[in-house]
């Protein structure tokens, strides 16, 4: 029987928007913060902060809020922020080196092991200190070398045939840079991330006020 989440997508979606406003309230010296608080800063009620957070249990105290510290301590455990992960990305064109030059990552615990490439023009450069190499090595590579998260930055026609090497090379997780959905085995985590999609979301954003007052007069004619 395939896993069912116990907790909806949206509700992921948003702890880590909770971790890095926690962060910066750290920062600000905030020690507590009450939920109806924490949801004017990040434009969510107070009951859906309550909702979120109560799905991994408990950590406020009624009239004192919650501590900053030790909510953003548990919400990055749960995320799994507390553990030290080994990243491959394959692809080192554009978006392939802007993830790898992000320092960023490895403060979190994402530590870039290795990139690869097909382009005989893009292997062998240094990438923020990481050698590009041939495709051709990934296989050899990945049986004597740990990985748990890839990051996939190839073009959408090789993007499945990639995935497939790299969940046969034990694989646990991959993040998705091509523009296509992948199909992947039970077990292996995938985050497809479109980068058109964001831009369409902000399209409409800035045209829906518009859209919809002509929706109305159309109505009202």
């Amino acid at each position: 029987m395939a896993y069912k989440s116990r907790v909806s997508d949206a509700v992921v979606r948003r702890l880590p928007m909770y971790y890095r406003h926690l962060g910066e309230l750290e920062k600000e010296d905030i020690v507590r913060i009450s939920s109806q608080e924490l949801g004017e800063r990040m434009n969510l009620t107070a009951s859906q902060i309550r909702q979120d957070i109560n799905c991994f249990g408990g950590f406020g105290q009624q009239g004192y809020g919650y501590h900053v510290s030790n909510l953003k301590e548990r919400i990055g455990e749960i995320l799994g922020l507390n553990h030290q992960y080994h990243v491959v990305i394959v692809g080192a064109g554009n978006i392939g080196r802007a993830v790898a030059n992000y320092e960023g990552f490895a403060k979190e615990g994402f530590n870039i092991q290795a990139m690869f490439d097909v382009s005989p023009a893009l292997v062998g450069i240094d990438v923020h200190g990481i050698l590009v190499q041939s495709m051709d090595k990934l296989d050899d590579w990945l049986k004597t070398h740990e990985v748990d998260i890839a990051v996939l930055a190839v073009p959408s026609i090789y993007a499945q045939d990639t995935a497939d090497k790299l969940v046969e090379g034990g694989v646990r997780a991959i993040w998705n840079f091509a523009p296509v959905d992948l199909m992947l085995p039970e077990g292996v985590a995938v985050n497809n991330v479109h980068l058109s999609d964001s831009l369409h979301i902000l399209s409409y954003r800035m045209n829906e006020k518009a859209l919809f007052e002509a929706i109305d007069a159309g109505k009202q004619s």
